[in-house]
């Protein structure tokens, strides 16, 4: 296993302009704002605020046309750039994946340029897939053709990651994706986060995704101007002015939902079994506990499904589940998440992991009483 040394950096702009020509308003005007070492910083605002314009000057895709960018302490701006890309991952919608290399290859394409050894490439390759949910015998020889958009993501944040840079920049990375994958390429990313600590900063369109994500959100306003830069809690609590207020919208008690996590609340343990189990044993213990259901885990306790016990009669011992869960979220996950995974159960629960582990379940009832609980608080502050 790799131990990680590239913990996040700091990351400090200083009066930052972007003039394109030909437009007589800066992209970027005057922009300054320190982006802390080992934090998640969420770059919204409306279409052409510059959010974009911003985050490719850190890599110097796009060229300042004043200011300075500093990171861990030294200037960007001097830098060669092409050395630069190399120390700062780079994750953009769609995964951005060579199609004409395999899943391994394009993981490795950074290392290689970094003259990493062929061993130490191929052990990173695989931790990195492990890591995004990805099975390294299954995929690390997979083409790009071959993957769900999902799937592709995935290796692009992998991608992002292999040289264990200590900035790591996202230009809409889940902007393509269905809203369960979405949800859970969110969760990978919640849960790599909290394991490595890289900066990164991540450009989305969408409020929720920003309240979800990051540890501070900047909202920027046309012309690449902040309109505000705190923390979710003080966004959606304290909006700074009429623009933020309107830009969050309507509903932001609800959106504070984004801000619970399940691993808030206590879980369930119901009854488990594993793929492979004699049926008749199974049958035995979870009505001796007095159950109806019992959720499938598999060899390395990844939930596979959750059934009612008359769907095992027939079988001589425990099936391997062959369908794409639809009620399974991390211990990361949001309450608004973990309710919506809910509309898809039929047992009242979502079934929650933890690097794709099983851990327990969360159920409705246990939710709704934590927001009870929640909301009797506030009203005894008020």
């Amino acid at each position: 296993m790799t131990q990680y040394s590239n913990t996040g950096a700091e990351i400090e702009l200083v009066d930052i302009v972007k003039k394109y020509p030909g437009q007589t308003q800066p992209a970027v005007d005057g922009l300054s704002l320190t982006i802390p070492a080992g934090e998640t910083v969420m770059f919204v605002g409306p279409s052409g605020c510059g959010k974009t314009t911003l985050v490719k000057m850190i890599n110097r895709l796009i060229e300042p046309t004043s200011g300075k960018i500093m990171i861990d302490g030294e200037d960007a701006t001097t830098k060669d750039p092409t050395l630069l890309r190399r120390t700062i991952g780079y994750v953009i919608q769609g995964g951005g994946l060579m199609p004409h290399m395999t899943v391994a290859d394009n993981i490795a394409l950074v290392p290689g340029l970094l003259n990493w050894d062929k061993q130490r490439i191929r052990e990173r390759v695989d931790e990195l897939l492990q890591m995004t949910g990805l099975d390294p015998e299954i995929y690390r020889d997979r083409y790009p053709r071959e993957l769900s958009g999902g799937q592709q993501q995935r290796v692009g944040v992998a991608r992002g990651l292999a040289a264990d840079p200590p900035v790591v920049l996202m230009d809409e990375p889940f902007g393509a994706v269905d809203p369960i994958t979405r949800q859970r390429l969110q969760d990978e990313l919640l849960s790599i986060q909290e394991e490595l600590r890289k900066t990164i900063v991540f450009v989305t369109h969408d409020i929720d995704e920003a309240i979800k994500l990051g540890d501070r959100v900047l909202i920027l306003q046309e012309g690449g101007k902040v309109a505000q830069y705190d923390t979710p809690e003080n966004i959606l609590g304290a909006p700074a002015s009429d623009f933020v207020a309107d830009f969050i919208g309507a509903g932001s008690r609800l959106k504070q939902l984004s801000l619970l996590r399940v691993s808030d609340l206590e879980l369930s343990q119901p009854a488990t079994c594993h793929t492979g189990e004699p049926v008749d044993e199974v049958l035995q213990r979870v009505q001796d506990a007095g159950e109806r259901s019992v959720i499938i885990l598999d060899a390395k306790d990844r939930p596979r499904d959750w059934i009612f016990l008359r769907s095992l009669h027939g079988h001589q011992t425990v099936p391997v589940p062959n369908k794409e869960l639809q009620t399974v979220i991390d211990q990361r996950s949001t309450l608004t998440d973990a309710l919506d995974s809910m509309l898809y159960s039929s047992h009242g629960g979502a079934m929650v992991t933890r690097r794709g582990r099983y851990t327990g379940v969360v159920s409705y009832d246990a939710v709704t009483e934590h927001l009870r609980t929640i909301q009797e608080e506030q009203e005894e502050k008020a």
